[in-house]
């Protein structure tokens, strides 16, 4: 009886759920548009028409359209993070692989993500958004992450040939992208990210290598 009275009514359970639906479907219009436009040509009036809700919607979920980028770059990247979320029993190379392919593979089915950030990231403006901040916060956790499964496999790296690494490797898929981008299908990107993860990890090799011969 307890947990039946501590469980909220079906009415207010109801509006949360349609809250939900009503924030992701803002957020799925805001993702196109931002992808299509960019930043600056990206408001809340074009949400609105996108996605069928009144401006009003929008507003009380998101407190401007710098809040509602921020999300979407938010809820893109957790999607990405499962990239790194691989069983403990994986070997240290396979796991390598794992996230290269992983990454390609989120590229193609949430390209959305990445180009919004490269976009907010490459652009200076005297007062920066909060959704430029929020890309760059959540890169540097896929830079730790991807430290953290580098240190794994070889512990006799040092800390900056960890971050050399995790660096070459994050900027190496971008490359990749924007050259996905631009080649359109004549770049197979889960190709390309196949070849990125092999290069890495020779390279790790080599400097495990030097380090034990030192």
């Amino acid at each position: 009886m307890a947990d039946i009275a501590a469980q909220p009514p079906p009415r207010r359970r109801q509006r949360r759920a349609d809250g939900e639906l009503s924030r992701n479907r803002i957020l799925d219009a805001a993702t196109e548009i931002a992808a299509e436009r960019g930043y600056e040509g990206t408001s809340i009036g074009a949400v609105s028409a996108k996605c069928g809700l009144p401006a009003s919607s929008i507003y009380w979920h998101f407190k401007d359209k710098d809040d509602l980028i921020a999300a979407v770059i938010e809820r893109s990247f957790a999607h990405w993070l499962t990239v790194w979320q691989l069983p403990d029993d994986v070997l240290a190379r396979d796991r390598l692989m794992a996230v290269a392919l992983g990454t390609a593979k989120a590229v193609l089915d949430s390209p959305d993500f990445l180009r919004l950030g490269l976009m907010l990231a490459l652009e200076r403006r005297p007062v920066e958004p909060r959704a430029r901040a929020v890309f760059v916060r959540v890169r540097q956790q896929a830079f730790e992450a991807l430290s953290a499964s580098i240190r794994e496999f070889g512990p006799a790296l040092t800390d900056s040939q960890v971050r050399q690494l995790a660096t070459y490797a994050i900027a190496g898929a971008d490359g990749l992208f924007v050259a996905k981008e631009i080649g359109g299908d004549s770049v197979d990107l889960v190709e390309m990210f196949e070849l990125h993860g092999h290069a890495l990890y020779e390279t790790a090799v080599r400097m495990i290598r030097e380090n034990e011969g030192q």
